[in-house]
């Protein structure tokens, strides 16, 4: 699809032809323009615990005032800098919050052994009493993992691993026993225990943004995380936050899952959220900052117009009305429902979630 072919079909879902939204009984009659039924909103505010976000201390704050906003699901990333262990993190958590669920965005599947995390994720949806969600990649900071003395393989042995991992993961969390004669990982006869008390097992999430990743995630995920594509040393190209693109990524999965992909839920997370009375003007200064090199951690590899700017699913420039019909056409273009936002981010999006709850 062309860009401008995406437009069109914007302009379409905006003009009232095709459905935007969706609630209550007949919901399932309103199908994406990919075809599938349209699912309900979910968000996710993340934390690290990190200086910056005021510490291990404050942490728990923060996924106390998530569940507060109503925010769905409260995630933490995995890395061995200046945050907190998630696994520990989420443990103190199945205690100080009552509703909303947990989840790891994402595991690093090189930090930890399978079998040895299937403990852990399944003692932490015990004590959550089933509020668990499980988000796992393939580890992707080389310095990390350089850094702590830890092997990092090439993309293919990293996605191989990460492969065998989630099928074990798969039995495992089913309470069931595992004998698994892989490659890189052996298990023989481990019973998967204790036995989470979500049926058949805990939601598995995990995406990215290249073509090999996103299809082992419709292989393995039940949720699928459509990221923009990223430079080899971490760094975001701006041509993969285009709506184009993330049509396209979706499009992958759809092929790869197959009769799957309609069960699958798709998740995006919005990297800048910007309040303001004025969408244009404000894209404008937006692009003018990224020629400039005022955000480095974006590689400069295209020149994007305002209009896609607007568009794109990972930034949300407006008033909390037009970020939410944003996103409803997000959802309405793309079939990605599941919300994500950055802990920098977690209060200025918190009052457009009334606008689309139930939706």
């Amino acid at each position: 699809m062309t860009e401008a072919a995406a437009s069109d079909r914007l302009r379409v879902a905006r003009n009232g032809t095709a459905p935007a939204t969706t609630a209550g009984p007949d919901a399932d009659a309103e199908l994406t323009a990919l075809g599938t039924p349209l699912r309900p909103f979910r968000f996710a505010a993340a934390g690290e615990g990190n200086k910056q976000e005021g510490g291990a201390r404050k942490f728990v704050q923060t996924a106390q005032t998530a569940e507060e906003y109503g925010f769905d699901t409260f995630v933490v990333p995995d890395h061995l800098g200046d945050q907190i262990g998630p696994i520990a993190a989420l443990g103190a958590l199945t205690q100080a919050t009552e509703r909303i669920r947990l989840g790891t965005s994402v595991l690093a599947n090189g930090f930890r052994h399978p079998v040895v995390l299937a403990k852990d994720l399944a003692t932490i949806d015990v004590l959550s009493k089933g509020r668990l969600e499980v988000g796992i990649g393939a580890g992707w900071k080389q310095d990390e993992f350089v850094a702590a003395g830890l092997p990092y393989e090439s993309p293919g042995v990293r996605l191989a691993k990460l492969d065998e991992t989630l099928s074990i993961l798969d039995v495992l969390l089913r309470g069931q026993e595992c004998t698994f004669e892989g490659k890189y990982y052996q298990v023989h006869g481990v019973k998967g225990t204790p036995r989470p008390r979500q049926g058949p097992r805990p939601p598995i999430c995990t995406g990215g943004g290249g073509p090999k990743m996103l299809r082992l995630a419709a292989k393995h995920a039940d949720i699928i995380s459509v990221v923009p594509v990223t430079t080899k040393n971490g760094k975001g190209l701006l041509s993969g936050i285009t709506l184009e693109k993330t049509i396209e990524k979706v499009n992958l999965i759809k092929e790869a899952a197959g009769e799957r992909f309609a069960d699958i839920e798709l998740n995006w997370a919005i990297t800048a959220i910007v309040i303001t009375d004025d969408r244009e003007k404000t894209a404008e200064m937006a692009l003018s900052a990224i020629d400039r090199g005022l955000h480095p951690d974006l590689e400069v590899d295209v020149k994007l117009s305002v209009e896609e700017i607007l568009a794109s699913p990972y930034v949300a420039i407006g008033t909390f009305e037009e970020i939410a019909e944003q996103i409803r056409q997000v959802r309405q273009l793309t079939s990605m429902s599941y919300v994500g936002v950055f802990p920098t981010q977690m209060d200025a999006f918190a009052p457009i979630i009334p606008l689309l709850r139930g939706e």
